[in-house]
């Protein structure tokens, strides 16, 4: 957890600065380590989103691997991101079934460690992967030349098994220090590059600050906040998954 001197000194900032992102995204992460017990992958199928119904076309499967922000913390079951990504891509006409294998958390490290299991456990080889992390390893100011080093290792992973990949950027907040800062938001950019893998830079992006779309804990999205995240990811995996090879 965040310690109180930490806490007010990102408070002090913010006020400063007037960066709420400087004073919610630590308290998001801290949220996000809360621990949850590992689940076994399953597709996402329950009430809300996940309802809607499948088009015709050959079924399209999508792993989503990440932490407490794919896992719904928070939310009820099928208010999840990717519940909400895959009654987007059902709506547009994509057969797509998404699993989730969110853990609320995770690390890169801990992602890292349990990347295989996740692949060799599904029904089938995934048509795509959904990769958010990174969020934890800022709680605990983790190295970000470690955090790229796991990142690194979980793509060369999927791209030896001739998996695409979308990637959900994480970012530091301003009080890490410019250093931090600098070398950590470039991983998921120099990553994307690298692996020609598509990329939207920062998954809070206008969701993290208002209120509006966040719970009442104030560091975790709502369903309101998950649409509009929902919203902004999904052209991303949509243009992953047509025309279906």
């Amino acid at each position: 957890m965040i310690g109180e001197r930490t806490l007010q000194e990102s408070k002090r900032y913010a006020a400063r600065a007037g960066l709420v992102q400087a004073l919610l995204l630590p308290l998001l992460i801290a949220a996000c380590d809360r621990p949850a017990p590992a689940p076994s992958p399953t597709a996402s199928a329950a009430p809300g989103e996940a309802t809607v119904a499948r088009p015709a076309g050959p079924e399209r499967l999508v792993l989503a691997f990440g932490d407490s922000l794919y896992a719904g913390y928070g939310l009820d079951r099928g208010q999840s991101l990717p519940d909400a990504i895959q009654a987007r891509l059902r709506r547009g006409g994509i057969n797509a079934t998404i699993v989730n294998a969110g853990v609320s958390g995770d690390t890169t490290a801990a992602g890292r460690q349990r990347l295989g299991f996740v692949l060799d456990n599904l029904p089938r080889k995934p048509d795509l992967v959904l990769l958010g992390l990174g969020g934890n390893d800022v709680l605990r100011q983790i190295p970000a030349t470690e955090t790229r080093a796991n990142m690194t290792a979980m793509l060369d992973d999927l791209h030896r098994r001739g998996l695409p990949v979308v990637l959900t950027g994480m970012k530091a907040p301003p009080n890490l220090g410019a250093d931090y800062v600098t070398a950590f938001d470039a991983i998921w950019p120099d990553l994307a590059r690298r692996d020609r893998a598509a990329l939207y830079p920062f998954v809070l992006d206008g969701v993290i600050g208002n209120l509006a779309l966040m719970q009442a804990d104030r560091v975790h999205p709502n369903p309101a906040g998950v649409a509009r995240i929902a919203d902004r990811v999904t052209p991303l995996v949509a243009a992953r998954l047509t025309p279906a090879g």
